[in-house]
């Protein structure tokens, strides 16, 4: 069976790409690079940030799509990730929240069940090979969550949220058995190390998956050389006065997360090379983004660094700055030149957009829509989504929806008594200051009646404490 898909036009004749499903080969490589917890501001190339050097996404995005209004899954890790996996919302999702569970072999994190299907899945039955390292977050060694059970070939990385917040662990999970660093490995280089080395070894002729969901610049800011911006920033240290628990003391916060941003955008250059090296950059989909808002823990301070740009909020917030994140598509054999895109997308549309580019069946009970059209510059045909949803369960419980550039967030929703509602209107107020609630509340009502409508059940998470 084959699909074919208009790319656009060159030297005055129509160039076509034939996906062949007998001929593995011309499917295209994807690689995806998800960052934790940095702040769309933090990239140069979306609102001119002066303090930190992102050469290589800068360089990137220049001749890269660059989508300006991005959502991703959630306002943290572990439901982001699992609407990126699973192309669902948190409405619908089988994670919602970051949410442990302890067994004998540890604390891990809530793992999706056997029936929940994973764009890895999908790949790897279309025959390329997959490979996940960094923070996991969907499931521990021996559940139907772990990642060699949802489609990848070969993990290396942490299989527990809470153990990812040290950049100095005990060890760390090749696939599902621990190997031993005993704190004196920093582990992005090691895990970024095994990255790259599963892509070396990939064979020409097999298209592979390589996502690397790494852990800057994530809390602990911790970066074992801060000569780059050491000087660079007057500070005030971060001093952790727990006797256990929370995030490290940092006497120069602001260099530490700068030096962590700047360890990203080398690594983009560093796995951009390879594939160049290798001579399959010109038909690889290089996608990299984060995996919610800018945090605001651990000493870093995002208004200095105007991490989350014109947009109020951070990590766990619904507002646009707890959401709203740096997406840029590279795919030299069709995007021959740097543009940008309105077009509202989200990570539960990865895995259709995926399915379309590989000629894979979608699965029914996704939320996402794909984004191919806009990949291949034809918007005509690019299909909308009717709205954005999100729901929350910190923080007294929260929830959103944007329809028409309006947006209704609803807080303290596991106390209906406190239960507050505010409205916006995006397309005049971008940083949300103007709460329209009490003079429109028709729209609020419409609003309201639809994220109702987009919330189903859940045995795991729950307003009502």
């Amino acid at each position: 069976m084959k699909v074919r898909f208009l790319l656009g036009v060159a030297a005055a004749s129509q160039l076509a790409l034939t996906v062949n499903a007998a001929e593995p080969e011309k499917l295209p490589n994807i690689v995806f690079v998800l960052v934790d917890d940095m702040g769309i501001g933090d990239v140069n190339c979306y609102f001119e940030q002066s303090k930190i050097k992102t050469p290589h996404l800068d360089e990137l995005a220049s001749k890269s799509l660059q989508f300006m209004q991005h959502y991703s899954g959630s306002t943290v890790s572990a439901p982001s990730r699992c609407c990126l996996m699973t192309g669902k919302h948190t409405g619908n999702a089988y994670v919602r929240g970051n949410k442990g569970i302890v067994s004998e072999k540890g604390r891990f994190d809530l793992h999706l069940p056997k029936e929940e299907i994973t764009v890895a899945e999908l790949l790897r039955g279309k025959g390329y090979a997959t490979m996940c390292v960094g923070k996991w977050g969907l499931g521990g060694p021996g559940t139907s969550g772990s990642p060699v059970n949802k489609g990848f070939d070969y993990f290396f990385g942490y299989l527990s949220q809470s153990e990812a917040h040290r950049y100095y662990p005990e060890y760390l999970y090749e696939n599902e058995k621990k190997v031993q660093l005993n704190k004196k490995v920093y582990s992005h280089f090691l895990i970024m190390e095994k990255g790259l080395e599963f892509i070396k070894k990939q064979k020409n002729g097999q298209p592979f998956f390589a996502y690397f969901a790494i852990t800057p610049p994530h809390a602990d800011l911790d970066y074992p050389d801060l000569s780059q911006y050491e000087d660079s920033f007057e500070e005030t240290p971060f001093v952790n006065n727990q006797k256990k628990g929370g995030f490290k003391s940092q006497a120069k916060p602001k260099a530490a997360y700068a030096a962590m941003v700047s360890e990203i955008d080398a690594n983009v250059g560093q796995i951009i090379a390879l594939l160049k090296k290798k001579q399959v950059w010109d038909n690889t989909i290089f996608i990299f983004s984060s995996d919610n808002g800018v945090h605001h823990v651990g000493g870093h301070d995002p208004d200095f660094f105007d991490s989350n740009g014109p947009f109020r909020g951070y990590k766990r917030d619904l507002y646009e700055g707890g959401v709203r994140t740096p997406f840029i598509v590279s795919w030299p054999e069709v995007i021959k030149e740097h543009r940008k895109t309105s077009h509202i997308a989200t990570f539960w549309d990865f895995l259709p957009t995926v399915c379309e580019i590989a000629d894979i069946e979608i699965p029914g009970n996704t939320d996402g829509l794909s984004y191919l059209p806009t990949l291949l510059n034809r918007e005509r045909q690019q299909r909308e989504h009717d709205f954005v949803y999100y729901e929350f369960y910190e923080e007294g419980g929260k929830q959103s929806i944007l329809k028409d550039g309006w947006k209704l967030v609803r807080l303290n929703l596991s106390k209906p008594e406190k239960l507050k509602e505010e409205l916006y209107y995006l397309l005049d107020d971008i940083g949300e200051a103007k709460n329209l609630i009490g003079v429109n509340s028709e729209k609020a009502d419409e609003l309201r009646k639809l994220a109702m409508e987009q919330h189903t059940e859940s045995i795991n998470f729950k307003w009502e404490k």
